[in-house]
């Protein structure tokens, strides 16, 4: 893998596939950059693009600091992008979609954004993780790591027991629970993050926000409201499905990503 510095000197890693225009995936929490293989997302994007998976801070090959705070997440995925010799599609997924949309502010090596229900706090929502922040400390604390990443999947998550064992028999899955040691701190630093809806009205980017029509509403107002506050952007529903529709709908989720890439930014309006 190659690296990329952070602004607090992290070493931050990411692997490039493919040729063509470049596309950056962040993943989400409880996530590895593998996470993008597991229903061929990667490779099928990566027949047309150069494809650029970055591993976030605290996993495998990439680095980590003493203090965290979510800023450093987005200033990861700005190291990467600022790298890339030439403007760039920025992807995130869920939490990693969270760090791409403040790292949007922190590059102009920015081409087009595509964030997959990033948990922003809006409306009535609370994410009311006070207890389970607790209670992943606690196993922490006890060296129980697969456990928090279970407690994390179901309670946060929101997978069925079925869903679970899929996820138990991945091959990722115990790259997963060699990272659950990142989960309480990124959890900690979402439900403190206050979306600012005014940070982002000049943020004239075209971006594409994809939500499933069977996710929670916390997920449906995100976008909503991400929708309403960046000036060049549009939705893209996923009948049918939820989350991760990377997995659960690959075929349709690689078309939608690479229709987009291909408009050219003026058409974009």
């Amino acid at each position: 893998m190659e690296t990329a510095t952070s602004a607090d000197g992290t070493a931050i890693a990411y692997q490039r596939t493919g040729s063509g225009p470049p596309l950056v995936l962040v993943h989400g929490n409880g996530d590895v950059h593998k996470f993008w293989d597991m229903a061929g997302a990667r490779p099928a994007l990566a027949e047309h693009c150069t494809v650029y998976v970055i591993e976030r801070r605290g996993r495998g090959e990439s680095g980590d600091a003493v203090e965290y705070e979510l800023k450093r997440e987005s200033e990861d995925v700005a190291a990467v992008v600022n790298s890339i010799d030439e403007p760039v599609t920025l992807l995130g997924h869920s939490g990693g979609a969270l760090y791409s949309l403040e790292a949007s502010l922190r590059t102009d090596n920015l081409r087009k954004l595509i964030l997959n229900e990033p948990p922003l706090t809006v409306g009535n929502h609370e994410l009311g993780v006070e207890e389970g922040i607790a209670e992943m400390n606690r196993l922490l604390d006890d060296g129980h790591n697969e456990q928090v990443l279970v407690f994390f999947l179901q309670e946060v998550g929101g997978l069925t027991p079925a869903e679970l064992d899929a996820a138990r028999s991945s091959p990722i899955w115990q790259d997963m629970v060699d990272a659950a040691h990142t989960l309480s701190r990124e959890l900690q630093a979402i439900a403190e993050y206050e979306f600012d809806a005014t940070r982002f009205e000049e943020m004239t980017t075209p971006a594409l926000l994809m939500t499933g029509s069977e996710s929670p509403p916390f997920y449906k107002d995100a976008i909503k409201a991400a929708n309403s506050t960046l000036p060049n952007s549009q939705i893209s529903t996923f009948e049918g499905h939820q989350h991760e529709p990377m997995n659960t709908a690959p075929d349709r989720f690689v078309d939608e990503v690479l229709s987009f890439v291909r408009i050219p930014n003026d058409s974009n309006n």
